[in-house]
């Protein structure tokens, strides 16, 4: 009975069903007041209300059952700069956002980042967009909110590809304090530049996205596997002869 209600509290979450994901996971714990994984949860649901000092509370609940719980002190260190009564609303997440595919989409650790207060508010999942200047591309909330900036190698390779006629859609991966990574996905290629792919992978994978606050079960939630190369250099891009 638990493991069905914890089932339909993460279904709740992952469609956007706050409201009812709280009431859903406040059932388990009249049951079990000390389920460390509903608390996470139910912290998670009071963030994405705006009861910010629901979700802190419950989260330092968490910390006094267990002091090493990462979930826990991540949701706090991540909402130190969050103001109680905002809505932090989060789209709801599709886990087939993150399939990779080679040549056409890479995870990038973002640089330089922004204030914490903005990167405070992201969630994995949030879709975000690229704004090119100079020799340099940010990374931006759809509030045009600076997050981050790509790495120069990178920047520079997409900044030509988006000059050929190539187009990006991009979404959250992870955010914290000191890290944020980012899942960009080419969504256009022009036809004349069929055979030059946006990125060099050899690595595909495919591992549905459920965050680990959402999760009813100790172990780690399963994540994409980073491509961690760095170093992509701008390839030329050679036309195709059928113009």
């Amino acid at each position: 009975m638990e493991d069905d209600l914890a089932q339909e509290a993460i279904k709740q979450a992952l469609e956007g069903n706050w409201e009812i994901a709280i009431k859903l996971n406040k059932q388990i714990l009249s049951e079990d007041e000390d389920n460390i994984d509903a608390l996470n949860r139910l912290a998670r649901a009071y963030s994405e209300v705006g009861r910010l000092d629901l979700a802190k509370a419950t989260a330092k609940k968490v910390l006094a059952l267990d002091p090493f719980n990462t979930i826990a002190t991540k949701s706090l260190e991540k909402w130190k700069s969050a103001k109680s009564g905002e809505v932090y609303k989060s789209d709801p997440i599709k886990p087939q956002l993150f399939l990779e595919e080679p040549g056409k989409t890479k995870v990038i650790s973002l640089i330089h980042l922004g204030d914490n207060s903005v990167i405070a508010k992201l969630d994995a999942g949030d879709e975000v967009k690229l704004n090119a200047h100079g020799h340099k591309i940010s990374v931006c909330t759809k509030e045009s909110r600076y997050i981050g900036r790509l790495p120069d190698d990178i920047s520079a390779r997409i900044k030509t590809l988006l000059k050929k006629g190539y187009e990006y859609a991009i979404w959250i991966k992870s955010a914290g304090k000191k890290e944020v990574k980012v899942f960009i996905r080419e969504v256009k290629r022009p036809n004349n530049y069929f055979n030059v792919p946006s990125f060099t992978s050899e690595k595909i994978d495919y591992i549905s996205f459920t965050p680990p606050e959402l999760i009813h079960k100790k172990d780690e939630a399963l994540v994409l596997t980073d491509d961690t190369e760095s170093s992509d250099e701008v390839l030329p891009v050679v036309e195709s002869e059928e113009e």
